[in-house]
């Protein structure tokens, strides 16, 4: 017969390490947390990650053994960030909505998305340009994937049905990307050139969630 003192030590262990794993687990959350914060104020490139580790307010050697340099922590921000976004595109693009309101929240979502991430678009043309096929590799990698097919065979059968000018579907979801991803992308040129503080640009990408809605549906609407 087994003795109950003889699961002591197996239990001991177990004990243990559930406690390692769920202060692994912390700290990493403590540090993504910190570097979301940072990125944010200085951008993917301006930080740094000793200031990362400041905001975390750990020593950087521990944020290097939980993360092997900025880019790793970057990386693993923008999977997560991608992994909550696209599923919501995806759920706009196959609703059973009409196509402008589909315009109108596609707008919405890309731009509060953008707005919280502003980091971001720098970060994915930089790794675009440097090596698609490996960053397009480990964003879909476990990621949900955008959909837009539905979306594209709506615009076409609202052409035929005669309620839209005759456009290409493709060419207008372009449209719609760039004019959403674009003002995130040439910020510092944009309030260099135009005299826009913080909070004034801002303002003006607020505005935007209905400036290219309304843009858009108006130059295809018949």
């Amino acid at each position: 017969m087994v003795k109950r003192y003889e699961f002591l030590p197996l239990l001991t262990i177990w004990l243990n390490l559930m406690t390692k794993i769920k202060k692994d687990s912390n700290t990493r959350g403590n540090i993504l947390a910190a570097a979301r914060k940072v990125f944010l104020q200085k951008g993917m490139y301006g930080a740094r990650m000793q200031d990362i580790a400041d905001e975390a307010g750990f020593n950087k050697a521990l944020v290097h053994y939980y993360f092997k340099n900025k880019q790793q922590l970057f990386e693993e921000i923008f999977l997560e960030a991608a992994a909550k976004f696209f599923p919501r595109i995806n759920a706009i693009f196959g609703s059973d909505k009409g196509l402008f309101e589909k315009i109108e929240e596609f707008c919405d979502q890309y731009i509060t998305m953008m707005s919280e991430n502003p980091y971001l678009p720098l970060f994915v043309l930089n790794e675009m340009n440097q090596d698609p096929v490996q960053f397009m590799s480990k964003m879909w990698g476990g990621n949900t994937r955008p959909e837009p097919v539905h979306f594209l065979t709506q615009i076409q059968k609202e052409i035929k049905k005669g309620t839209i000018k005759e456009v290409s579907p493709l060419h207008l979801l372009i449209n719609l990307l760039s004019m959403t991803i674009f003002p995130f992308i040439a910020k510092p040129v944009i309030q260099l050139n135009i005299g826009l503080d913080e909070v004034q640009f801002k303002i003006l990408i607020e505005q935007r969630k209905k400036e290219i809605p309304k843009f858009v549906i108006d130059s295809i609407k018949k």
